[in-house]
């Protein structure tokens, strides 16, 4: 693996900078995406202060130019991107009927059409290279459902729905690409909406099997496996990572 290079996106801070810093662990050189530099370069200093290789580029992923640039950057220093991590998300919890049609859009362009814009500009790479793995991060709210989450669910929905029709598409490339769906993770967002909606985080570590939240190294660990040698054979699946809180 010592020769991958792989494109986080969302990697200044939580799920992203760990899943960064897992794969720097294992000789990947990393290019941490994000629209927070200040958060990308912390990453990076991180990563580096391992011993590992890393860069930060600015990466709006709502915006398909501002991703083009910097995929385009990206291959400027590294020659290839082997890996892509749909990681960036973002939600704001609500009941549906009180949500807005402008929160509406923020939310589907971050959690899905962003994972379209990268996978339009750094799959035809992967193509003309013969190589890529490709995981994109869902939720499990897409799967069962989540109140107060209609539009990021149905956003996650369409993330998974998307994974299992690019990785038919790219299978004769030899391209695999599958999905990881966490549940409940402490994260600086989850943390966020945790503060505005007392007895949350109580009320799911109690209906959690394993009686707790999902560390961000639980989330990078399942991340390793699809882009490892392991899971050469492994295209077109979604992996909960909720200790249990579904069983699918």
């Amino acid at each position: 693996m010592s020769q991958r290079v792989a494109f986080v996106t969302g990697a200044g801070s939580g799920l992203g900078r760990e899943i960064s810093e897992v794969l720097a662990s294992k000789s990947i050189k990393v290019i941490v995406a994000d629209i927070n530099m200040a958060g990308a370069e912390e990453t990076v200093s991180i990563i580096r202060e391992s011993g590992n290789e890393a860069i930060a580029v600015l990466c709006d992923v709502t915006d398909l130019e501002n991703v083009k640039n910097a995929v385009d950057e990206s291959v400027r220093q590294y020659g290839k991107i082997d890996i892509l991590v749909n990681n960036a998300g973002w939600d704001k919890v609500e009941p549906f009927l009180k949500s807005e049609p402008s929160i509406w859009q923020k939310i589907i362009n971050i959690n899905l059409i962003g994972q379209l814009n990268t996978s339009k500009q750094i799959l035809p790479i992967m193509i003309e290279n013969g190589y890529g793995k490709v995981v994109n991060i869902a939720s499990d709210a897409a799967r069962v459902g989540s109140s107060g989450e209609a539009v990021y669910s149905a956003a996650k929905g369409g993330v998974i729905a998307f994974t299992k029709t690019i990785a038919r598409e790219m299978a004769r490339h030899k391209i695999n690409v599958n999905c990881v769906a966490p549940g409940p993770s402490n994260t600086p967002l989850f943390k966020e909406i945790g503060e505005q909606h007392e007895g949350l985080t109580v009320a799911l570590e109690k209906a959690i099997p394993f009686r707790r939240l999902a560390q961000p190294s639980d989330i990078a660990g399942a991340v390793a496996y699809f882009v490892s040698d392991e899971a050469e054979y492994v295209t077109g699946q979604t992996l909960s990572v909720s200790g249990g809180l579904t069983m699918i």
